[in-house]
């Protein structure tokens, strides 16, 4: 290899490490460092939790194991591995399943009070039943050393992804499950305890059509403060299909029902069926606009005072069946408000009008009603000495006339919460005390959102990424002042509440209610301190935040871009009210939350306005953000920033190409003296000698249009200015990176003119060292553009690889 070929090699050997090392910074450029948390290898689609208070375990169920974690320390991991038997996986994929369906995914978790968890799966659509040892952690074997299971139809749902919900009272187990193989069956049911008392809904859809079970509740009387001995109760949350409306689509309605625990149906009506199966529909309907939220996704269950069930709150998530927009409302619902609705009147069909109407008469006892000591002294000690004529209304009457009603605690358009927990704390507002609402919101991008409710108002507190946007949060438990957060694949945990959970001004300002103020010295928010004269008014907790400027009227960001680009408006959502974008009528746009993705086409430039409404009832609308975009050639002398990121690249590619084009017109002139001085060629020069002349073929000016692209890639910063542009018009900064193409005719080298193969005089041995010598040389230029030619940078192939961010 001669000297000029390892000249050129060393410096694309030095190009392309500079290439690799930029492209490296480049997709390592947005990652951002997480908490530390449990990675347990092979392990995922966490969907279970079961959290043992006193010891601080939290067992999690999982595809193929359950998991045991330390809350102490997150990195602490036991797993316990329950797997399908391969021909029983083959059998489920025989049946139409897919292979990732027909594993064991563990649905069920809960402790049976002697040392030992009941544990169900779906076990490749066979739902099946084992016992783990707590003590061992290990699952419990038969005497061939078999896995001792049970059936778990009925317990545990088929499909991983079925909706389903089940709750341990006094070692009872009480689920809300499909019930066979195609999912089009359900029931609510004593799915455990002496056989003759396993009793279940009727299959009927005025008892359940279509639902989509959400949660469960065990609620036990006070045995010291139960003066009319009422029995215990377990509520189910879910949505169904509404039979009461008669409209042209499918309305879904959201649902609580009520069963007692002591009924074991009716000796010959309702035999091994409900007899106090009642629900109700919830109504979550903002008054001010009329817009009600008709799909339940989570409920959270809450006393308010701790040790009196009468004080237990429900709070529910709910979404709307009607909105084409993401929207997320809470509301909150008393058990005394359940139970008024379902000691109110009953609503009946009219069969020959087909219309709701409600009963002239209800027998007595009256139907549905669980168990006192009034009933009892009147002779009804069980369920089964009912009348029959009590248990045919209960049978045609299961839904009540009553809704329970609640105006949502907050409103947030852009986002889908999936989960919720719910604290509660009292704050000091001068000589009176105020009891204050702490709502953690798990979304479906992986983000924890904090809301504080004061009376009438909600502040959102703190918005926090959790997980990747592909990871929705499916489980929130609070813990000892501390909030565990789950997601499919992670398990994280922050401090739940206390004023140091805040760590910025502006976070510490909006939870001012709560009686957090900023200290500037220490750079903390605290509880402020009740001596008079010592704390701080609100008014100057947001001031000394901001820059002071009016919060309510942003400066407009000016901001420079190319046709084509996809641009991310970021807009800060403070109040948990709805924000609305004011923007061209032309405009192709997409919400992100309270952000816009703007799509740049001539039609879309314009001024845009970021509008929210306040938390408070009489608060006017506060403008957030406004952005007005112009258009911009994409490579001008102005868009340094732009340029600044690959410049490198295109200095590099005109240093290789010049010299590559000075080698060879070196090489040129040195044959064209050794041919002028011997007088003419020799016929023996090859082919390959002939092709090494240069050509007037040469590449593209790096600095073309060509060799660059044009499409600038669409990053994303949550909670602040402009994603990839600093929250600054005029350039686009931020983790940009950009596609470099070389000249797609590539290099070659040509001969300039033709040789008429005669040969000229000249000595013998002159003619036959030139001739030697340029076969040598063509040889070598040949291997040169043979590695040439391997290189993708040649080849029109992109430099530096890297894909845009998702959004």
């Amino acid at each position: 290899m001669g000297p000029l070929t390892q000249l050129l090699l060393a410096g694309l050997l030095l190009l392309s490490s500079a290439l690799c090392a930029r492209a490296a910074a480049i997709s390592h450029g947005g990652v951002s460092s997480m908490m530390s948390g449990c990675n347990v290898k092979g392990v995922a689609n966490f969907s279970t939790f079961l959290l043992d208070r006193p010891s601080g375990m939290l067992y999690l169920g999982a595809r193929d194991a359950i998991v045991a974690v330390n809350t102490a320390n997150l990195s602490n991991c036991l797993k316990i591995e329950w797997s399908v038997p391969e021909d029983r996986r083959k059998s489920c994929v025989a049946k139409g399943k897919t292979e990732v369906d027909c594993n064991n995914y563990i649905r069920l978790l809960e402790f049976l009070g002697d040392g030992r968890i009941y544990a169900c799966g779906t076990y490749a659509f066979d739902p099946q039943c084992a016992f783990v040892n707590i003590s061992t952690f290990s699952l419990e074997t038969s005497e061939d050393n078999s896995v001792r299971m049970e059936t778990g139809k009925g317990k545990c749902p088929f499909e991983p992804s079925q909706h389903y919900t089940a709750v341990m009272a006094g070692g009872i187990l009480y689920t809300a499950a499909t019930s066979n193989f195609l999912g089009t069956l359900f029931d609510i049911s004593r799915a455990t305890g002496i056989e003759q008392e396993r009793i279940r809904t009727e299959r009927s859809i005025n008892w359940l059509s279509d639902p989509e079970f959400v949660s469960s509740a065990f609620i036990q009387e006070d045995e010291k403060n139960n003066p009319t001995g009422e029995d215990d109760k377990i509520y189910f949350f879910f949505t169904e299909v509404a039979k009461e409306y008669d409209f042209y689509t499918k309305v879904k309605v959201p649902r609580v029902a009520r069963v007692c625990k002591s009924d074991i149906g009716g000796m010959k009506t309702l035999q091994r069926r409900w007899t106090t199966f009642l629900k109700a529909q919830l109504v979550c309907e903002d008054r001010a606009s009329g817009q009600r939220f008709n799909v339940l996704t989570d409920v959270f269950t809450k006393q308010h005072q701790q040790g009196d069930p009468s004080t237990t709150h429900f709070y529910g998530i709910f979404t709307s069946q009607w909105e084409r927009e993401e929207m997320s409302a809470v509301c909150v619902y008393s058990l005394e408000e359940i139970s008024k609705a379902m000691d109110g009147p009953f609503k009946e069909l009219k069969k020959s009008c087909e219309n709701w109407m409600n009963p002239e008469q209800v027998p007595l006892p009256r139907p549905g009603k669980c168990l006192n000591n009034a009933l009892k002294a009147e002779g009804f000690e069980s369920s089964l000495k009912l009348p029959d004529k009590v248990l045919t209304f209960m049978r045609d009457h299961p839904l009540m006339e009553n809704s329970v009603v609640s105006v949502p605690l907050l409103i947030r358009s852009g986002v889908t919460y999936t989960k919720l927990a719910v604290t509660l704390t009292t704050v000091s507002n001068g000589n009176t005390r105020q009891n204050a609402t702490v709502l953690h919101l798990g979304t479906d991008r992986g983000e924890l959102h904090r809301v504080a409710v004061v009376g009438q108002n909600a502040t959102l507190l703190q918005e926090l990424t959790m997980f990747p946007a592909t990871e929705p949060v499916n489980n929130i438990l609070l813990n000892k002042g501390e909030v565990i957060v789950g997601s499919p694949k992670s398990l994280k945990k922050l401090l739940a509440e206390g004023c140091s959970v805040y760590t910025t001004c502006e976070e510490c300002a909006r939870a001012r209610t709560l009686g957090c103020v900023w200290r500037q010295k220490e750079g903390a928010c605290d509880l402020a301190v009740t001596e008079p004269g010592e704390g701080m008014e609100p008014e100057d907790s947001t001031s000394q935040c901001g820059s002071g400027e009016d919060q309510c009227s942003p400066a407009t960001t000016e901001l420079r871009v190319v046709e084509g680009l996809r641009v991310l408006l970021s807009c800060v959502q403070v109040a948990p009210r709805p924000c609305h974008w004011q923007y061209p009528p032309q405009r192709h746009a997409r919400r992100h939350h309270s952000h816009l993705e703007v799509l740049v086409t001539p039609e879309s430039l314009g001024t845009y306005f970021c509008v929210c409404e306040e938390a408070g009832r009489n608060q006017p609308p506060c403008r957030r953000a406004a952005y007005h975009l112009t258009l911009e050639e994409p490579v001008t002398g102005s868009n340094t920033g732009q340029m600044g990121s690959r410049q490198f690249v295109v200095g590099y590619l005109l240093i290789f190409f010049l010299g590559f084009l000075f080698a060879c017109c070196l090489i040129y002139v040195i044959r064209w003296r050794r041919t002028k001085r011997g007088g003419g060629h020799s016929s023996s020069i090859s082919e390959k000698g002939r092709d090494l002349l240069p050509s007037s073929d040469t590449p593209q000016s790096p600095s073309s249009a060509s060799l660059l692209s044009e499409a600038v890639p669409f990053t994303e910063k949550r909670n602040g200015t402009l994603n990839g542009h600093g929250g600054h018009g005029g350039h686009m900064g931020g983790h940009n990176c950009t596609h470099i193409y070389a000249n797609s005719s590539g290099l070659k080298l040509q001969e300039s003119e033709e040789l008429d193969g005669r040969e000229r005089a000249g000595p013998e041995g002159e003619e036959e060292g030139l001739g030697e010598g340029l076969s040598e040389m063509g040889d070598g230029l040949g291997g040169i553009e043979e590695e040439l030619a391997k290189l993708q940078v040649l080849r029109g192939a992109p430099l530096a690889q890297c894909e845009e961010s998702s959004i």
